[in-house]
């Protein structure tokens, strides 16, 4: 009679509930695992193998067959070594079966028994506790992410034999984190350290309160890495269900931290150049989350952005827009999360020395080498991005005067009263800033008076604007609009929008 043992599996971020069955039958002997398992899946026998003679005891010999079920489903990872092993110690009568059916079990087995951490633990631990289960058997360093799901008991264990001994006496009471409610934290950069750049911070200031998406293009060393990094500072913090979205992600790439499993900072990705779309985007053989998930709910900075391969910046469109990512490979299909705000920072030229002071320019570059550079940046890409800034050479008297930037605590608390605003407005529209607003919701909060739409228009007619330009400078302008706390857009905030849309040679996007 094969016993059952509850355990899952990870789908994208997504766990499946899967029903290990283990049967130990007479024959020759052997050990086989089904049920469409990978090699890391089907090289757990070994582990399994040593783990359990290891551990103290006798390793059945017959013919053990192990099942995954559903088998219509391909299993990836080791986190079915644990209830591999508790399926067949009850099955040779170490363990009573009965007491198995209200637990499910993960954990990976080293060959001396021990239980390891495995990738992901936070999302199975959902997905059984979504399946009407109470109990949950954890490697150690998982507990503190798998503690974040309220009224279930997490037994966790390092080793084999505790388990074991725990399944027989019930020695021990469920682990119990009182310590994952959210805590102030120190920022690390702040707004305060930045001389000058006036209208980049103002510009900045206006994507955090409606979460648009920046452009800054201007010299080298003017301070745009600076600016960026010190984004995160003036963005409202996590709220506690923000905070386990996130960390599910992080938790599914293995990047959580055993000692504080709730990730309270809003995600800066800043990744290299020369990182490949699928790092960027996602995907592989094993459908990996990419630097746009990971970057959800938070930033994903991209410096020098026109050294990034150009089809690595066109995959860029989809997620940017639909604030998701579809991947569809071979060995499968997945959907990751991959709201984000985006900013990007560029030279506006191959020398980088061009500006739009003359007293200033020393660039060398022909206009058909600048052409050839910005051809990277698509029409449809730049359509996208809500929010253009030129951060100009700061003056020397700037350096000089010592008088002290506003710091980030005093931006983020304007920043917060707007998303604020927001977040009343939407209630009841399942989006949570103005940069998420489609056309149907611009029509219904963005109402503008006879005076602004007479100045849409002319904007619109003159510029050739496209639909989705014109739209994003409606968002901004509400964005503009919720900063001064008022309910109607006004000229103001639709010319300072527009200015926003401003491209190198004063173009309009």
């Amino acid at each position: 009679m094969a016993i059952e043992i509850n355990s899952a599996a990870l789908y994208g971020i997504e766990g499946l509930l899967v029903k290990v069955e283990v049967d130990i039958a007479k024959g020759m002997p052997s050990f086989n695992i089904v049920g469409l398992a990978d090699t890391a899946v089907k090289e757990a026998k070994e582990r399994v193998r040593a783990a359990i003679i290891n551990s103290g005891y006798t390793f059945p010999i017959g013919r053990i067959t192990v099942n995954l079920a559903p088998a219509n489903i391909k299993k990836v990872g080791s986190m079915f070594d644990l209830p591999i092993a508790i399926g067949i110690l009850a099955c040779s009568g170490y363990i009573n079966e009965k007491e198995l059916f209200n637990y499910l079990f993960i954990g990976e087995l080293s060959l001396s028994g021990e239980i390891r951490a495995v990738k992901g633990a936070l999302n199975l631990v959902m997905e059984g506790s979504k399946n009407n289960i109470k109990n949950f058997i954890v490697p150690e360093k998982n507990k503190e992410e798998c503690s974040l799901i309220k009224e279930i008991g997490i037994y966790n264990f390092s080793s084999l034999e505790q388990c074991v001994n725990f399944l027989l006496f019930k020695d021990c009471l469920p682990y119990c984190n009182s310590n994952n409610e959210q805590k102030p934290f120190i920022q690390e950069f702040d707004f305060q350290d930045i001389i000058g750049q006036i209208s980049c911070k103002r510009a900045l200031e206006i994507a955090c309160a409606g979460g648009h998406n920046v452009l800054m293009f201007g010299p080298p060393g003017v301070g745009k890495t600076m600016l960026a990094k010190r984004v995160p500072s003036i963005m409202p913090p996590l709220s506690y269900n923000e905070a386990v979205e996130v960390t599910r992600i992080y938790s599914v790439s293995g990047k959580v931290h055993s000692e504080e499993a709730l990730i309270k900072k809003r995600p800066f990705r800043s990744p290299h150049h020369s990182s490949s779309t699928y790092a960027l985007i996602g995907g592989g053989n094993d459908l990996k989350a990419g630097e746009v998930t990971l970057a959800h709910k938070g930033v994903l900075f991209l410096d020098e952005l026109l050294e990034f391969k150009k089809e690595s910046l066109e995959a860029l469109r989809q997620p940017l827009e639909d604030r998701l990512i579809n991947i569809s490979r071979q060995s499968g299909s997945v959907s990751y999360p991959a709201n984000f705000m985006f900013i990007g920072a560029l030279n506006p030229c191959p020398c980088g020395k061009y500006t739009f002071k003359e007293f200033y320019n020393q660039c060398s570059c022909s206009e058909k080498e600048i052409e050839r550079y910005l051809k990277k940046l698509s029409g449809p890409l730049l359509d996208r991005i809500d929010i253009y800034t030129y951060v100009a050479p700061v003056n020397f008297n700037d350096i000089n005067n010592n008088v002290k930037s506003e710091a980030s605590s005093t931006i983020r608390d304007r920043v917060i009263s707007a998303r604020k605003i927001q977040e009343e407005r939407f209630k009841k529209n399942n989006i949570s800033c103005n940069a998420e607003m489609t056309h149907s919701h611009l029509t219904k909060f963005c109402i503008l008076s006879e005076k602004c739409t007479l100045l849409m228009k002319k904007i619109y007619e003159t510029y050739n604007l496209s639909t989705r330009a014109y739209d994003r400078i409606l968002k901004v302008a509400r964005t503009i609009c919720d900063l001064r706390g008022k309910d109607l857009i006004e000229e103001g905030d639709i010319i300072e929008a527009v200015n926003y849309r401003k491209f190198l040679d004063n173009k309009i996007c």
